[in-house]
């Protein structure tokens, strides 16, 4: 690994383990700062939805990637790569440690591996000749349209997945490269980060979804359903990327009569439940990571500290 890697912390795990709060007491003891890593925590205005750290936390530690985005907007992860990246180089500039915490594996995942996600140019015309030509065909067809060319990555797609079926054919298109060329070349890039990885967890899973009901009914609590109310009332649309994150949706489809609001509140526990299962499918993968059980009653300054000593250890010798 090059003698100017930057020294890393990642705190990932399920929703509502506690994360963040660790990621806060790590960075107070190290000198660090926090680099969200949640893909609805990036949009403005959506503060109780995505847990996001409160105003008395943020003062705490500084953070970044939050508020990044407007609602309206489709934030990729393209955007964030770049973006966060600059704020981990900033961060380490100044002698800090970047702490990087959330539970979007994806972003995670983007971002530690030094891959560069520059995005390629879009042509409006031709990704909408592409969706219509997805609507006449059906998804079936399109996925074998694009096994043709990519059958790495058409094996990895469902033919419901429109978003990534079109945008795969429309960068071949444009570039003559699939995105598995590019995601191949793109991991002989040298990783810029020497990243200490912990993987914040409760074995018992009824543990877990009891801090996720608990979770849910506290953002009903703080205003869940206004802050929801405020988005639809300034324009935001019920189809925005933002708009479809667990909480929003379902929330916004109560203040439609769509479902009662007793209803949309059982319906983000449920998917909220089933995030986290994907989300302990997808860390379960980092095999090199730091695991702990936080059990029921965890002190999230007590788990820093023994964090911290493991971080000393591990990686500073």
């Amino acid at each position: 690994m090059p003698e100017d890697c930057i020294n890393v912390i990642a705190v990932v795990g399920p929703t509502a383990v506690g994360k963040t709060r660790v990621a806060i007491e790590i960075a107070k003891s190290l000198g660090g700062e926090i680099v969200s890593a949640d893909s609805m925590q990036v949009y403005r205005r959506m503060d109780i939805g995505t847990a996001k750290a409160t105003p008395s936390e943020r003062a705490e530690v500084p953070h970044h990637m939050l508020d990044v985005a407007d609602p309206r907007e489709n934030y990729s992860v393209a955007r964030y790569v770049s973006d966060a990246k600059d704020a981990v180089a900033d961060i380490a500039s100044r002698g800090k440690l970047p702490v990087i915490a959330g539970g979007t594996g994806l972003y995670v995942d983007s971002l530690l591996s030094g891959r560069e996600f520059s995005e390629s140019p879009g042509d409006s015309g031709l990704r909408e000749k592409l969706n219509l030509e997805y609507e006449n065909l059906g998804g079936e067809k399109m996925l074998e349209k694009l096994a043709s060319v990519d059958p790495e990555r058409a094996g990895k797609l469902s033919p419901n997945d429109r978003k990534r079926i079109v945008r795969a054919l429309e960068i071949y298109a444009l570039t003559g490269m699939t995105i598995t060329e590019h995601d191949r070349q793109s991991k002989l890039i040298p990783k810029p980060y020497r990243v200490f990885k912990v993987f914040l967890n409760s074995e018992d899973r009824n543990v877990l979804y009891s801090r996720i009901d608990e979770r849910v009914d506290l953002m009903f609590e703080e205003g869940l359903l206004d802050e929801v109310k405020a988005l639809l009332d300034e324009g935001v649309s019920p189809e925005c990327t933002s708009m479809q994150a667990i909480g929003y949706k379902e929330t916004a489809l109560a203040i439609a009569g769509k479902c009662s609001l007793e209803e949309a509140r059982d319906s983000i526990k449920q998917s909220s439940r089933r995030y986290a299962k994907r989300q302990l499918t997808w860390f379960n993968r980092y095999t090199d990571a730091f695991r702990l059980d936080l059990g029921e009653s965890p002190d999230p300054a007590e788990t820093a500290d023994t964090l911290c000593d493991m971080y000393k250890m591990l990686v500073l010798g």
